[in-house]
C-alpha cells in the first residue's frame, strides 16, 4: 500500500505542561501548540464494550472515554470501526453523573448543531457514519484534566455458518489506499472535510474522513479495549471460543454464559470474534423472532436448508485466483494468502481451467488467458505463487477488471476467488465494476489479516453472487479454505423465492433472495400489520426443483427488531442509490433513507446523532485545540511497508513522478532523433 501521512513525525513524552523533543519517551502523544516549541499532550482514549447476546440478536454498548491530560481545552476526533451490519440507534454523553441523550438529525443539521455548541463553549458530541463499517466520534470542549464518556449503542444479528454461531467486533480501521489525483482546494466539499492523512480525490471525495493518523508500533500500543459479554443461547453448547483473543468463560445459569477477555484490556489492533458451537443434535434448522410495535409486527427468520450433496454432476470450472500483494499484506497476511492459493490449486481437476492474477500498484497474470489445469500448468502456478512478495499500493481496479474480462467457455462454471485485506477507499467504484462485468460468474472474496475491510469484502461477494470467507491467522487456512471448496464444488440453491399464504400483506427483506451455498442459512426480515403462520421457500439445485415449508410458530417474543428492519431497508435503498442514473432518482432515494433513519432513530450516511450540554463551560477567549485521535496499525502489518520508504508517495505523487519520468524520456528521445537527423 502506497500512502503518505503528509504530517511531521509524532513526538512521545511523559505528561507535563511543557516538553521538548529530546524528552520523548513511550506513553502519550504530544503535539506542537505554538511557534515557541511548547508541546501539549493529546487526549487519550480507552473503550469498554458490553454485549448482551440473545439467540440471533446482540445488543452492544460501546463506551469511549476521552481524557484530556493537557492544560488547554481539547476537541477529540476519533475514527473507528463497527460491524458493517450494525444498527446504531443511541448515543449518550456522560459528564460526571449527568447523562445527555443524543438526538438523531439530518447529517448537515447535526453538524451545524455541533459546531454552534462548540463555538459557544458547550460540551457536545457527534457520531457520524463514513462507511457502513466506519464511524467518527467528535467530542468538543474537554476541560484540562477532565474525562468524558461517549456511549454508542447498536444492534446486530449473529451470523450462523457451517454449524457454528459467530459474532465479530472490529477494533481498528486499517489504512486505506486512496486512488486518484487530489482535487483542488476549490473542489473540496465541506461535507467531506476531515482530519485524516489523505486528500480528497475524485474517486474518494471523503478520503480525509476515513484515514485517521496511525501510531507507529515502535511507540507501543494505544486505545485499550475491555469486553464483557453475556451469552444467552437457549441451547446447550459444545464450545465457546475466540480464535484471535484469549478469553475466560463462566456459566451463570442454564444456557447463559459470561465471556470476558483473559487480560483486562487488549489494544485496539485487530478484530475480535466470538464463536459458539451447539452440541451435536441441537443445531437449529430454523429460528423465529417477533416484535409488536406501534400496531405493526416485525419478524426475523433464519432458515438452514438441509445439508445436501448435489446429485447433479457439476460443470467444469474456470477459476481465476486473484491475490493482493500490496504493502498492507506484508508479513502474516501474504503467508496466509499464499497458503490459501496453493490449497485452491490442489483442488483443481483435469477438466478445469484456471489463471492466477496478482496485483499491487501494477497487475500481472500468470497466463494471458485461463489454461487447462494440467500437471505442468499447475506446477508453473505453484512456483509463481511461492515467489509472491508484498509491497506497493493497492490498485485493485485493473485486477478486478481483468478477472471479470472475457467469458468462460460454454458449459463452464466461472468462479473468481479474490484474496485481499480490502484496504481500499474506492469501494463504490469497485462495486460498479462487479455489477457491470460479472455476467454469469460468481465472485468469492477471502478477507485476509487481522483487520480486513469486511464491508467491502461482504458487499463485493453479495454483488458477485458468491460468499465471503475470513482468514485471520495462518492456522485457519486449511479449515476455512476447505469449507470454501465444499461450497465451490457443490451446486448452490438458486432462483429462490418465497410463497406466502393468500391475502398476506407483508414487506420482506431482502426483496431478491441471494443464492445459498452449502452450510449457509437464509436470513429474512418481515414487516406488516400481521405476520403469516407459514412460508414456503422455493428454489433450484441445478435444474432440479427444491422447496421447504417453515411454520412461523412460537419463537422469541418482544425482540427489538424494528432497528434491524430499518437498517436493512436503508442498506437496500443505498444499493439502489448507487445504481441510480439520474440526479432526481438519487435525491428521491436519499430522502427515503433520511425518512427511514429518522423514523427508526438510526445513524446512516445522511443522519447523525448529536448531544449538547446546555451550560457553556469554556470562556469565549480560551483556546480550543483540535486533535485527530491516532489509531493502532493492525496487528501483523508492517508500518514501513505501508508508510515508510520507499513507499512514501501517494498515488498522486506517483503519477506526478511517472509523468515527469515520461516527460524526460520524451525529451531525451526528441533530442536523440534530432542528433540522428543531423
Amino acid at each position: 500500500m502506497l500512502v503518505s501521512l503528509g504530517l511531521p513525525g509524532p513526538l512521545f513524552a511523559a505528561p507535563g505542561s511543557e516538553a521538548r523533543p529530546q524528552d520523548a519517551t513511550r506513553g502519550s502523544l504530544w503535539l506542537r501548540e505554538d511557534s515557541a516549541a511548547r508541546y501539549q499532550p493529546a487526549p487519550t482514549l480507552d473503550t469498554d464494550v458490553s454485549m448482551d447476546i440473545t439467540g440471533m440478536l446482540a445488543r452492544v454498548h460501546v463506551r469511549q472515554r476521552f481524557t484530556n491530560p493537557g492544560q488547554s481545552w481539547a476537541e477529540g476526533i476519533y475514527v473507528f470501526p463497527l460491524p458493517e451490519h450494525a444498527a446504531v440507534d443511541h448515543m449518550r454523553m456522560h459528564i460526571g453523573e449527568r447523562v445527555i441523550e443524543g438526538r438523531i438529525k439530518e447529517r448537515a443539521a447535526a453538524k451545524r448543531t455541533y459546531e454552534r455548541a462548540k463555538r459557544a463553549g458547550k460540551k457536545t458530541s457527534l457520531v457520524e457514519q463514513e462507511r457502513p463499517n466506519i464511524f467518527t466520534t467528535s467530542l468538543a470542549n474537554i476541560a484540562p484534566g477532565e474525562s468524558i464518556t461517549v456511549e454508542i449503542e447498536y444492534q446486530q444479528t449473529v451470523r450462523y455458518l457451517d454449524g457454528a454461531f459467530r459474532l465479530r467486533f472490529p477494533m481498528v480501521v486499517g489504512p486505506r489506499f486512496i486512488p486518484g489525483m487530489p482535487v483542488g482546494a476549490a473542489e473540496q466539499v465541506a461535507t467531506f472535510a476531515g482530519t485524516g492523512w489523505a486528500q480528497a480525490t475524485r474517486e474518494v471525495p471523503d478520503a480525509a474522513r476515513i484515514t485517521p493518523p496511525v501510531q507507529h508500533p515502535k511507540h507501543g500500543p494505544i486505545n485499550p479495549v475491555s469486553l464483557d459479554i453475556r451469552l444467552n443461547t437457549g441451547i446447550p453448547l459444545a464450545a465457546v471460543t475466540s480464535p484471535y483473543h484469549a478469553i475466560t468463560t463462566t456459566d451463570e445459569a442454564a444456557g447463559v454464559h459470561r465471556v470476558r477477555l483473559a487480560r483486562d484490556t487488549v489494544p485496539a489492533d485487530r478484530d475480535f470474534e466470538l464463536v459458539w458451537h451447539p452440541q451435536t443434535g441441537t443445531a437449529p434448522s430454523a429460528a423465529w423472532f417477533v416484535q409488536d410495535k406501534d400496531d405493526q409486527q416485525y419478524g426475523l427468520l433464519m432458515v438452514v436448508p438441509p445439508q445436501r450433496r448435489s446429485e447433479v454432476a457439476r460443470n467444469p470450472r474456470e477459476v481465476v485466483l486473484v491475490i493482493d500483494t500490496s504493502g498492507s499484506m506484508h508479513g502474516a497476511s501474504i503467508t496466509q494468502a499464499r497458503d490459501a492459493l496453493l490449497l485452491a490449486l490442489d483442488r483443481l481437476t483435469g477438466a478445469d481451467r484456471f489463471n492466477v492474477i496478482r496485483f499491487n500498484h501494477a497487475t500481472a497474470s500468470l497466463f494471458p488467458q485461463p489454461r487447462a489445469a494440467t500437471a505442468d500448468n499447475l506446477s508453473t502456478a505453484r512456483r509463481f505463487v511461492a515467489g509472491l512478495r508484498a509491497a506497493g499500493g493497492t490498485v485493485m481496479l485493473p485486477a478486478l477488471q481483468q478477472a471479470l474480462s472475457g467469458q468462460p467457455e460454454a458449459h463452464t462454471t466461472g468462479q473468481v476467488i479474490f484474496l485481499t485485506d480490502g484496504s481500499v477507499g474506492n469501494e463504490k467504484q469497485l462495486f460498479q465494476v462487479i455489477r457491470n462485468q460479472l455476467s454469469e460468474r460468481r465472485l468469492f472474496t477471502i478477507g485476509i489479516g487481522s483487520a480486513p475491510n469486511s464491508y467491502f469484502m461482504r458487499k463485493a461477494a453479495e454483488y458477485g453472487r458468491g460468499t465471503f470467507t475470513y482468514i485471520g491467522k495462518t492456522g485457519e487456512v486449511m479449515e476455512k479454505m476447505t469449507g470454501l471448496f465444499r461450497k465451490l464444488e457443490q451446486l448452490a440453491l438458486t432462483d429462490l423465492r418465497i410463497e406466502l399464504p393468500p391475502g398476506t400483506q407483508l414487506k420482506m427483506l431482502p426483496e431478491k433472495i441471494p443464492d445459498l451455498y452449502l452450510g449457509e442459512p437464509l436470513l429474512l426480515a418481515f414487516h406488516g400489520p400481521t405476520l403469516p403462520p407459514w412460508i414456503t421457500l422455493h428454489g433450484r439445485v441445478g435444474h432440479q426443483p427444491w422447496h421447504t415449508q417453515v411454520m412461523l410458530e412460537g419463537g422469541g417474543r418482544n425482540a427489538a427488531l424494528a432497528p434491524e428492519w430499518g437498517r436493512r431497508k436503508i442498506a437496500q435503498l443505498m444499493t439502489r442509490l448507487h445504481d441510480a442514473r439520474t440526479a432526481a432518482a438519487r435525491k428521491a432515494l436519499r430522502n427515503e433513507v433520511i425518512d427511514i433513519a429518522l423514523a427508526h432513530h438510526l445513524v446512516s450516511r445522511y443522519t447523525s446523532l448529536v448531544a449538547v450540554d446546555v451550560t457553556p463551560v469554556r470562556a469565549r477567549g480560551e483556546q480550543l485545540t483540535q486533535h485527530a485521535m491516532k489509531t493502532n496499525l493492525p496487528k501483523g502489518w508492517s508500518y514501513e511497508h505501508v508508510f515508510g520508504a520507499p513507499q512514501t508517495a501517494t498515488p498522486a505523487q506517483l503519477q506526478l513522478l511517472l509523468g515527469a519520468a515520461l516527460l524526460l524520456l520524451a525529451v531525451g528521445m526528441h533530442y536523440r532523433r534530432r542528433r540522428t537527423r543531423c
